[in-house]
C-alpha cells in the first residue's frame, strides 16, 4: 500500500507485539542509555519542538540499535510545575486531574510518533511512587548538611499578596494582575551546592558537551581568585558591635587587593540586615524609603551596567585598615545580598561603576595606580599598573602591592587571600501546591524534625484551595498541616512548602533504570552498569540550571556511597529552534505556529519527521519551509517506485561478468553514501545525512538506465538505502523491506559498513588551470604519477587551447585535485 498513516499505526502494532523497543538486561550487546529531557505533560498535542527533539533523538537511536548496541531509551513526565497549578486557579481543574490526562494524551501521542521508548521504565513525577524519593533525597542531603534552612528575599505580589515563583514574574511584574512585584525575606531552605562549586569546575572537561554550553556553566559558578578584607564601623563616632559584643566587621571579597588605598566609600546591598544595623537615626527615613524603591526591582535591573545608579547614605562610616581613615558606608542597589558578602568597597578611580556613582553623588575619586609605561590613564582606570598615592606601596606593581598588602593585613586578621565564587546555593522552597512535600515537621519542644524514611511518602493532599492569599496552598490545609513530632509524639506542623521542581529532573535519570523499586531509589548495582548516560539531548536553555543541578546531586549521591561516578551525562547534544515561516520564534499572536497534526495527516509521521532531519541543522535549527516538506514527499515517492522496479526485476542466475564503468560508479555511490551517512548521523548532522541517501537514489536511477545493469547490484543497493533511511523513515522503510521480501524488522538488520576499496576510484577527475584561473576539467587515472599526469596534459588539444602563444615555465601538480601551469 501507499505509504500513509495506516502504514505508520501498522508497523506501530508490530513492533509493540515483537517488543523492539524493549531494553534487555540480559544482552550481550554493548549497553547505550540514550535519553531526552523529558517534557511537561501539556495539554495540546506534541508540537514542532517537542518532534524536533524526540523525532530526530529516536532517530539517532535507531541507527545505534542497527549497530548492535543494546539500546535503553526510556521516557516519562516532568509532571509538577507551576503551570498545571496556574491552571486549576483559572479552571477549577484540579492540577491532578489535568495533569493525569495529559500524561495519558502525550504517552499516546508519543507512541503515533513511532518512538521506540521503553514504557517499562516509564515514570511521573507527581506520583507517590516518584516524589517518596524526592523526599528521600532531602533528608539524606539534610543529615549530611548539604540541606539547611535560612532566611531569603523572595518575589511578592501585594495585589495576590502571594509569593511568586521567578517564573512568574514578567518584566518586574506579577504575571497574573501585572502589578509591580516586591523583594521581600522569608526562611526558605536550600541545597549547599556551593560545596562542590570547584569540582563543578575542574569536572567540565571530562564530559563531551557543548563548549557553549561548558561556558554559560563556567560563568555561572564565576570563580574568583582574590581577598577577603575587612573594615571595622562606626556608628555616631562610637565603635559599632556585633551580638557577641566585638567589634563589628564588614567584610568585601576583592580581586584588586592593589587598590585598596584608593577606597573612598564601602556600600552594603539595601536588602541586608547589615543595612539596618548600620542605618543612623537621622538617616533611617531615607534609609527606609529606599530599602522600599529596591524591593521592588528586579536583580537583572539592579546589576545592569548601564542603569543609572542610586542609594542613599546610612549615617555611619567604615574605618580603612591601613590609612584608618573613615569613609562613608552608602546602600546602593547594585549590591546584592547574595553575592559574595553583600558588601563592596568603593574605588571609584579604579572603577567604572564606582566611578559613576561616586560621580553621580560627588564622592571622592582618589587615584592610586598608574599605568606601567605612561600610556594613556585617565580615570577610571581599570588596568593593573604601578601603585601611587598609596603611602609605603607606593612604587609597586600591582601584584607586588597585592601580596604586600596581605602580608600587613593578615596578621591583623584584618586580611586574606580566599578564592570566592558566584554561584549561589540552590534555593528549592517554592510556595507553591503542584510539587514534592517537604519532608519536615516543627514542633515546638523539639524544633525542626525530619521526616522518619519510614514514614514516606509525605503525601500531597487533594483537597486543597488554590486561590492566592498570601499563604502556600497547603498551609490551608488543617489535615495536612497538623500532624504529630515523630521524635516526642506531641502536636506539630508540616512544612507547607513544596521544592522545586528542578529537584525532580535532577536525579531522574537514575530512577528510570530501576523505577519499579520500591525499597530504594534504584539499585547501586544497576545505576552503575548502566549510567552515566551514554547521549543526553535537549534544550540550551538548561545549561545553567537543570544540568548544573543535576551534576551536583550525582557527585553528593556519590559521596554519600549510592553511586560510582562523577557525571550524570556522559555526551550532551542541544537541540537548535524550529522558527515560523517568517524566521520569527512560533506564536499564536504572530499566526505563524505549524501544527504538526495536519501534516501527520496528509502525509505520515515519516514525511514529518525526515523534513525536520532534512531541513535544519539539528543543532541550530531555523525558519520552516512547506516547499522542504514537498520535496520530502517527493523523495519517498521516488524511493517507493524504486522499490516496486527493484521488485519486478528478474532474478540473478548466471554468473556476472567483471563490474563494468557503470557498476563500479553505483558501487562508489553506494559505500561513498554509507560512510557519510554513518559518520554525519552519529554527529547529529541529519541534514547532510539525508542529502547523502537522496544523492544514492539518484544514482541508483542513472544506473537503472544502463543496459547492462545488474539486477543483484540494485537490488542490494536498494536494500542499503533503505536501511539507512530506515530511522529517518521508520514506517515507511518497514513498509518497503517487506516488500522486498526480507522476513524480519528492517531494526534487526545490521547497519550497512562501506567498502574502503569500492571508494577508490579507476580515474579521478582535476581541475586544469593557467595561471591560476580554471581552464577545463579532466579524468586521469587515479594512480598516475607526476610524470604520466604532465604527458596526458600535454597531449590534451584544449591545454594547447587553453596555453596560446605562451610558453609553459612551471608545471604543479596537486595529486588528484589539479594542475597549475605557470605561462608567460
Amino acid at each position: 500500500m501507499a505509504y500513509s498513516v495506516e502504514t505508520d499505526r501498522k508497523w506501530q502494532k508490530h513492533w509493540e507485539e515483537i517488543g523492539l523497543n524493549r531494553f534487555n538486561p540480559d544482552s550481550r550487546a554493548q549497553k547505550l542509555y540514550v535519553l531526552e529531557m523529558f517534557s511537561y505533560p501539556s495539554g495540546a498535542n506534541l508540537h514542532v519542538g517537542h518532534w524536533y527533539n524526540y523525532a530526530l533523538s529516536d532517530s539517532w537511536a535507531r541507527m545505534k540499535k542497527m549497530q548492535g548496541y543494546e539500546v535503553f531509551q526510556p521516557m516519562g513526565f516532568d509532571a509538577f510545575g507551576l503551570p498545571a497549578e496556574n491552571y486549576a486557579i483559572k479552571t477549577g481543574i484540579h492540577p491532578q486531574d489535568s495533569t493525569l490526562a495529559n500524561i495519558k494524551t502525550m504517552k499516546k501521542q508519543l507512541k503515533e510518533m513511532g518512538g521506540l521508548f521503553d514504557w517499562d521504565h516509564e515514570l511521573a513525577t507527581c506520583l507517590p511512587d516518584y516524589y517518596r524519593w524526592n523526599q528521600w533525597l532531602f533528608l539524606k542531603l539534610y543529615q549530611r548538611g548539604l540541606a539547611y534552612r535560612k532566611n531569603a528575599p523572595v518575589n511578592w505580589c501585594p495585589h495576590c499578596n502571594t509569593v511568586l515563583a521567578n517564573e512568574q514574574v514578567v518584566d518586574g511584574a506579577c504575571e497574573r494582575c501585572e502589578t509591580d512585584v516586591q523583594r521581600k525575606n522569608l526562611t526558605q531552605w536550600f541545597f549547599r551546592i556551593t560545596d562542590y562549586a570547584q569540582e563543578l569546575l575542574d569536572e567540565l572537561p571530562s564530559i563531551d558537551w557543548p563548549d557553549k554550553t561548558k561556558k554559560i556553566q563556567i560563568n555561572w559558578i564565576g570563580r574568583s581568585e582574590g581577598a577577603e578584607l575587612s573594615f571595622l564601623v562606626d556608628k555616631n563616632d562610637k565603635q559599632l558591635l556585633d551580638n557577641d559584643g566585638k567589634p563589628l566587621r564588614l567584610t568585601v571579597f576583592t580581586t584588586r587587593t592593589d587598590t585598596l588605598m584608593g577606597v573612598t566609600y564601602v556600600v552594603v546591598a539595601p536588602e541586608s540586615d547589615l543595612c539596618d544595623a548600620l542605618t543612623t537615626e537621622s538617616c533611617r527615613t531615607a534609609v527606609t524609603a529606599y530599602r522600599e524603591q529596591t524591593s521592588k526591582v528586579s536583580e537583572i535591573d539592579r546589576l545592569s551596567t548601564v542603569r543609572e545608579k542610586t542609594g542613599v547614605f546610612t549615617g555611619s562610616y567604615a574605618v580603612h585598615p591601613i590609612s584608618g581613615e573613615r569613609v562613608p558606608i552608602w546602600t546602593a542597589d547594585y549590591v546584592l545580598a547574595g553575592y559574595g558578602t553583600g558588601v563592596v568597597m568603593a574605588v571609584p578611580g579604579h572603577d567604572e561603576r564606582d566611578f559613576a556613582f561616586a560621580t553621580r553623588f560627588s564622592l571622592p575619586i582618589k587615584r592610586v595606580i598608574r599605568s606601567v609605561d605612561g600610556s594613556p590613564d585617565d580615570l577610571p582606570f581599570v588596568d593593573k599598573g604601578i601603585l601611587t598615592e598609596s603611602g609605603h606601596f607606593s612604587g609597586l606593581s600591582s601584584d607586588e602591592a597585592i601580596m604586600a598588602i596581605l602580608a600587613e593585613l593578615q596578621p591583623r586578621g584584618m586580611g586574606e587571600a580566599k578564592i570566592n565564587y558566584r554561584l549561589r546555593d540552590w534555593l528549592v522552597s517554592r510556595q507553591r501546591y503542584w510539587g514534592t512535600p517537604i519532608p519536615i515537621v516543627y514542633c515546638d519542644h523539639c524544633g525542626v524534625v525530619p521526616v522518619p524514611e519510614n514514614q514516606l511518602p509525605v503525601e500531597l493532599p487533594y483537597d486543597v484551595a488554590f486561590t492566592p492569599d498570601g499563604e502556600s496552598p497547603l498551609k490551608k490545609s488543617s489535615t495536612f498541616i497538623n500532624t504529630t513530632c515523630p521524635s516526642c509524639g506531641g502536636p506539630a506542623s508540616r512544612d507547607a512548602d513544596t521544592l522545586d521542581t528542578f529537584v525532580c529532573s535532577s536525579w531522574y535519570q537514575f530512577r528510570y533504570v530501576d523505577n519499579k523499586n520500591d525499597q530504594e531509589p534504584f539499585s547501586k548495582e544497576k545505576v552503575n552498569r548502566m549510567c552515566p548516560v551514554d547521549k543526553y539531548i535537549g534544550g540550551a536553555e538548561h545549561a545553567a540550571m537543570h544540568l548544573l543541578y543535576a551534576r551536583f546531586i550525582t557527585k553528593a549521591l556519590r559521596d554519600m556511597g549510592y553511586l560510582d561516578f562523577n557525571e550524570p551525562f556522559r555526551s550532551l547534544v542541544h537541540q537548535g529552534t524550529i522558527l515560523g515561516a517568517d524566521g520569527q520564534k512560533m506564536s499564536k499572536s504572530r499566526g505563524n505556529t505549524i501544527s504538526p497534526d495536519n501534516y501527520i495527516t496528509q502525509y505520515g509521521s515519516d514525511v514529518f519527521r525526515m523534513y525536520l532531519g532534512f531541513g535544519f541543522a539539528y543543532t541550530e535549527g531555523g525558519p520552516w519551509n512547506d516547499d522542504g516538506v514537498k520535496a520530502i514527499v517527493k523523495f519517498l515517492s521516488r524511493v517507493e517506485r524504486l522499490v516496486d522496479e527493484v521488485i519486478a526485476l528478474p532474478g540473478q542466475t548466471a554468473k556476472q561478468a567483471a563490474p563494468d564503468a557503470e557498476a563500479k560508479d553505483l558501487q562508489y555511490a553506494r559505500h561513498y553514501a554509507i560512510r557519510a551517512v554513518t559518520q554525519d548521523a552519529e554527529r547529529f548532522q541529519f541534514n547532510t545525512s539525508i542529502s547523502r541517501m537522496m544523492e544514492l537514489l539518484n544514482a541508483l536511477n542513472q544506473y537503472q538506465k544502463h543496459r547492462l545493469a545488474r539486477p543483484g547490484l540494485l537490488r542490494e543497493t536498494t536494500q542499503d538505502l533503505i536501511c539507512l533511511m530506515a530511522p529517518f523513515a521508520p514506517h515507511f522503510c518497514e513498509e518497503q523491506w517487506e516488500k522486498l521480501g526480507q522476513g524480519d524488522s528492517v531494526f534487526r538488520h545490521a547497519w550497512p559498513q562501506h567498502d574502503p576499496a569500492a571508494l577508490v576510484r579507476d580515474t579521478v577527475e582535476i581541475a586544469v588551470q593557467v595561471n591560476g584561473a580554471i581552464k577545463y576539467r579532466l579524468d586521469i587515472p587515479s594512480d598516475a604519477d607526476r610524470q604520466a599526469v604532465e604527458a596526458i596534459i600535454n597531449a590534451e588539444e584544449r591545454t594547447l587551447q587553453a596555453v596560446g602563444e605562451h610558453s609553459i615555465v612551471k608545471f604543479i601538480y596537486v595529486p588528484g585535485r589539479l594542475v597549475n601551469l605557470v605561462v608567460r
